[in-house]
């Protein structure tokens, strides 16, 4: 009996050693699909011995200043023009550590069916924040709505477009909200993520979508200080396996696009 209970003593010490040898990494993320590739992988990483922690925000803003502030170690929900923009406004030196995928970029309406149906002084509703309300208004270009004085310009914005035949009035709204006004605009140019979260689906109900070509790819961001540790190496390997390219194929159905 001592025997017994002396054996079964060293097996519980033995994994709580174990466990104490666990490195806890802590992650931002949108909802969607973010924080549901990273669940997806977080059996794996606990065999390579991480302790996932997905902590869900609904403002990058705030993701951002978590990472600086080292109250995360990395965030997942941004592409780099977007990360540029907040560096240079907000005195941050966060760093991309890998590309995952792409949300292409989609127009929304209730009021019309097609493009052609677009009325001569629609409101447009486009995101808020500097990079995607570029995007959003290159995207409106590509579809031959807008000419932006630079064509190329990533940080274009309303006062360059210079031709405006229908004479489009452009209302740039915080991005989380735009798939709640749809009601109210006659289009709207919305994240992938929100429209996920909208339950609308990107291929089958946006009017025009960016293709597959997009650069606009989601990043796992940190700090230069831990940019390189072997725990987010260990996330960056999970995040680009075959497992998870499969599982964003078979989950998304085209509306999220892996780019490893």
């Amino acid at each position: 009996m001592k025997t017994r209970q002396l054996l079964l003593s060293t097996l519980l010490g033995l994994g709580v050693s174990l466990a104490a040898q666990a490195d806890t990494l802590t992650v931002g993320a949108e909802a969607v699909p973010h924080a549901e590739i990273l669940e997806h992988i977080k059996p794996v990483l606990a065999k390579e011995g991480i302790d996932l922690k997905v902590k869900v925000f609904t403002n990058g803003q705030q993701e951002n200043f978590a990472v600086a502030q080292k109250e995360l170690d990395a965030n997942y929900f941004q592409h780099k023009p977007f990360l540029d923009g907040f560096n240079k406004a907000k005195g941050t030196q966060l760093v991309s550590v890998a590309a995952i995928h792409v949300e292409p970029f989609g127009a929304y309406s209730r009021k019309i069916r097609k493009l052609s149906e677009l009325r001569d002084g629609a409101v447009v509703a486009v995101p808020n924040d500097p990079s995607n309300a570029a995007r959003a208004l290159l995207l409106l270009q590509k579809n031959g709505l807008i000419r932006l004085r630079d064509p190329s310009n990533i940080l274009s914005t309303a006062r360059d477009i210079v031709v405006n035949p229908k004479k489009l009035q452009i209302r740039e709204l915080e991005g989380a909200t735009l798939s709640r006004v749809l009601d109210q605009v006659d289009l709207a140019l919305i994240n992938t993520n929100y429209a996920l979260q909208a339950k609308l689906q990107p291929r089958r109900d946006a009017l025009f979508i960016e293709d597959s070509q997009s650069p606009y790819a989601n990043i796992l961001v940190a700090r230069p200080d831990n940019k390189s540790s072997p725990a987010l190496k260990k996330l960056v390997a999970a995040l680009t396996s075959n497992d998870v390219r499969q599982f964003i194929d078979s989950r998304y159905q085209g509306a999220v696009v892996p780019v490893f």
